[in-house]
């Protein structure tokens, strides 16, 4: 039976909403109008982390997430806890709130609960400290206190709540309709019937569309409960991702994997926590944006996408799917089922880049991945990816031309650097002149040199703070 009404666990209680409510309104939108206050809104955009709530995964992981850019339709059948769900066994203040307050880790108290949220996950999933704040702003504090609240962070033990296994549904408000298939023909079929329908995964930039654009999309297929698009398998020769994995999944296998740990490092700086545990490979390639921080390296990587629909699958190279600004290579009926990652040879030189003007949490001026494969000191193989340059995420053939069957030199480096302005088609904007962007480009292949030949040397200013 197809569900109606949109239900999930709300602080360890189940909720069901009324039939008819808008299933693209913002999480963050009915926790405030339901009077759950703590969760605020300072963005709208999920760069803040005033909003953060968190996701009780299956097995007790929990997942961070912005709650600005998440629809009440994604939430069908998970657990949400919100700042008002935690609470210590005697009912006062839970461990992580009282030691906010008391450390004076919290002055103006507005980003304190996202703050809140972003330790309670942590405290539970661990990793480094700087990476979980990255996506919780607090202009108050100077995060020394916050940071000494986080070094005494201990799990609660608190038991995730049983979900329910995932069943489809259709949730229907005024002009929308809201469809979640569970299986791979039923989105296919519904994908036939619906070309025009947003196909929603993370919805971390669709989302934004909801949050900040204030749109009301009259269709959408949402992709969060078929099986197939979260399989995630790592083979001796590659790295098979479905379509909706989140990238926090994605980036625990990179940092596991050989060979994809320059992949891994870039992704860590994907947005943030938040972002992660909602965002995907395929909703990167799905809105093929030139500045896609994930795409480079599938182009240096050879990466392939696969494509489904009821005709059957077809594999592109990835360089093949990406036609421009905004387009691609998808047919009407057809959604990306996969993407198919080819293992770096051990010897490989490869290197993922990104300069933006923050570390963490920015938009790239400029993208690269960059991988060589050397036989005796020779070029054998040169596939160089760039973002930011031009109206699509491509490769550079006149640069990798400049290098293939040459000594792996400077003056190889510095004929390549010449041709790649060849290659390159940068626009000036707010993040960078044209000018810039060309600059920092050929750089990116110098400092790709300088790893190989001097790497003792630290590679950006984040290795020497």
């Amino acid at each position: 039976m197809i569900g109606t009404s949109i239900a999930f666990t709300l602080n360890g209680r189940p909720v069901t909403l009324p039939a008819g409510t808008s299933p693209t309104t913002s999480v963050l939108d009915w926790l405030r109008a339901s009077g759950l206050t703590g969760t605020k809104e300072g963005c709208a955009e999920g760069d803040c982390g005033a909003c953060t709530v968190v996701l009780e995964e299956a097995g007790g992981a929990r997942t961070p997430i912005n709650a600005c850019l998440a629809m009440l339709g994604q939430m069908q059948g998970r657990a949400i806890r919100t700042v008002e769900g935690l609470r210590a066994p005697d009912g006062g203040p839970h461990p992580i709130q009282r030691a906010m307050a008391e450390s004076d880790g919290t002055q103006c108290g507005f980003c304190t609960p996202g703050i809140v949220m972003t330790a309670w996950a942590h405290a539970r999933e661990g990793g480094e400290v700087h990476e979980a704040l990255a996506g919780n702003l607090c202009r108050c504090t100077g995060y020394r206190p916050i940071l000494d609240v986080f070094a005494t962070l201990a799990d609660d033990g608190l038991a995730a709540p049983a979900l329910p296994d995932p069943a489809p549904a259709r949730f229907e408000a005024p002009g929308q309709v809201f469809h979640l298939p569970a299986t791979l023909p039923d989105l296919l079929a519904l994908r036939a019937a619906h070309p025009e329908a947003w196909l929603l995964a993370g919805g971390t930039d669709l989302g934004l569309r909801v949050s900040d654009h204030r749109e009301r999309p009259p269709a959408i297929i949402c992709l969060l409960n078929v099986p197939e698009l979260h399989r995630l398998e790592a083979r001796p020769e590659a790295i098979e991702a479905g379509a909706a994995v989140p990238y926090g999944r994605l980036l625990a296998l990179f940092r596991r994997e050989a060979g994809f740990g320059p992949y891994a490092a870039l992704l860590a700086r994907l947005g943030s926590r938040q972002i992660r545990g909602l965002g995907t490979l395929g909703g990167n390639l799905g809105t093929a944006s030139p500045i896609g921080d994930a795409l480079p390296p599938l182009l240096a990587l050879g990466a392939t996408v696969t494509l489904a629909s009821q005709a059957g699958t077809r594999t592109l190279p990835v360089q093949d799917f990406l036609l421009g600004y905004r387009k691609n290579a998808l047919a009407p009926g057809e959604v990306i089922l996969s993407v198919t990652l080819p293992r770096p040879a051990a010897d490989a030189l490869f290197a993922c880049e990104k300069i933006s003007k923050r570390h963490d949490q920015d938009i790239a001026t400029v993208g690269a991945a960059l991988l060589l494969r050397l036989d005796g000191g020779v070029v054998a193989e040169a596939r160089l990816a760039f973002g930011g340059v031009g109206p699509a995420a491509a490769r550079a053939p006149r640069a990798e031309a400049a290098l293939t069957g040459r000594p792996f030199d400077a003056a190889a480096v510095n004929d390549a650097a010449e041709a790649l302005m060849q290659d390159i088609a940068p626009l000036s904007d707010w993040r960078g002149t044209a000018a810039y962007r060309r600059l920092v480009a050929q750089g990116l292949l110098h400092r790709l040199h300088l790893r190989a030949t001097q790497p003792d040397m630290p590679a950006d200013i984040m290795e020497v703070v």
